[in-house]
């Protein structure tokens, strides 16, 4: 049996270096089945003037490239915030195993709030998800970057 390790201070760290890009704070690692770093991606949605360029599809096009396969079964995805709708439809599409999130997002989120990409029929495949992984550091990065915008 093997013991549960967080890797959410990867996705903290991808976070944080979006912030200081400018980028909404939000960031990803995607780990292979045996638990090695595949990828890891901040948002630069900004940066790179693309709209679909969220952490989590970053790091999903990136994992894909390096294992030269769209499928990235049996891996797992850490991501600060809960993806939204179009990150969620990603996730699925590419069978990510398992998804582990830190502060929900209830504006925009896609898998236990508004959509709930993976509880629809046509969705291909259904990741075990894990929320509330270092909920109160994900989402105090959040807050601290918005609060400086206001």
């Amino acid at each position: 049996m093997s013991v549960f390790r967080s890797h959410m201070d990867k996705a903290l760290a991808e976070a944080r270096a979006a912030a200081e890009r400018g980028e909404v704070p939000v960031g990803a690692v995607l780990l292979d089945a045996g638990g090695d770093v595949l990828a890891l991606a901040g948002n630069r949605c900004r940066e790179l003037k693309d709209p679909t360029a969220h952490a989590e599809m970053l790091a999903i096009r990136a994992a894909c490239a390096a294992k030269g396969f769209e499928r990235l079964e049996g891996t797992a995805l850490y991501v600060t915030l809960e993806p939204c709708a179009m990150c969620a439809a990603a996730i699925s599409a590419a069978r990510i195993a398992r998804v582990y999130y830190g502060a929900s997002d209830p504006k925009s989120g896609g898998v236990e709030q508004g959509a709930r990409v993976f509880e629809h029929r046509q969705s291909h495949h259904k990741p075990e998800v894990y929320a509330g992984i270092s909920e109160g550091e994900c989402a105090e990065v959040l807050r601290e970057f918005f609060k400086e915008k206001r």
